[in-house]
């Protein structure tokens, strides 16, 4: 079931989908790059990095916090920008999309930049600068995303989805209403992780640079697509 809308999209329903299931699949595409590249820590699902900072509190655990403790306040940060572009721009929907969306992928590109030049490595403590640059992007990201209010659309959780797809199933009682729409989110997410996984064994800053142009796609859907 989707809760109610903050905004209407202004473009049909299928591109909004399509646009935000792009978005998704850039998901699995840098949660993959920050976990096996990065170390133990993600960058747009922040549910992992929760646990991690439990870990924290445990006597001798025998983990670096370390990133996890600079991913979360920059997702935070990153939703803080997304929340206040969103009050500025107001009615002007498209133009508010046409900039966080590509702030987001002026971002990555840039990171894609600093990975491929050497400014930021991924195995000494400047990788540090990566793993805050991602989690800015994509909480930025989540913060445009739930706008929409389609609950299994916010392009970085997955867990409410998976929840609607079992309490809304036919095993349960229910209709199977949404069944669709939520394993393409589902699956979307899961290629775009092996996508990444795949092509992180070969190189990392490309696979950042196409994480920027799959979200300019995204962006040119809402700014250009017909209502």
């Amino acid at each position: 079931m989707a809760a109610a809308a903050v905004v209407s999209s202004p473009v049909s329903h299928r591109l909004t989908v399509t646009a935000l299931l792009l978005l998704t699949f850039s998901t699995g595409l840098a949660d993959a790059i920050s976990v096996l590249v990065l170390g133990h820590v993600f960058v747009a699902n922040m549910t992992g990095n929760v646990i991690f900072l439990g870990f924290w509190f445990a006597p001798d655990a025998n983990v670096d916090l370390t990133a996890a403790l600079v991913a979360f306040p920059s997702f935070v940060a990153g939703t803080i920008l997304g929340g206040r572009m969103m009050r500025y721009f107001g009615d002007r929907i498209r133009t508010w999309l046409t900039t966080a969306l590509g702030t987001e992928a002026a971002l990555l590109a840039a990171l894609s930049i600093a990975a491929g030049t050497g400014v930021c490595g991924y195995h000494d403590n400047s990788k540090l600068f990566l793993i805050a640059g991602l989690s800015i992007a994509y909480g930025l990201q989540h913060a445009t995303a739930r706008q929409f209010g389609v609950q299994e659309l916010t392009t970085t959780v997955l867990t409410s989805t998976i929840v609607g797809l079992g309490v809304d199933s036919r095993l349960a009682g229910g209709t199977g209403s949404r069944e669709k729409l939520r394993y393409s989110v589902v699956l979307t997410m899961c290629a775009g992780a092996v996508l990444g996984a795949t092509l992180t064994r070969l190189v990392v800053a490309p696979v950042l640079a196409l994480a920027a142009g799959i979200t300019v796609v995204s962006m040119l859907i809402f700014r250009f697509g017909p209502s």
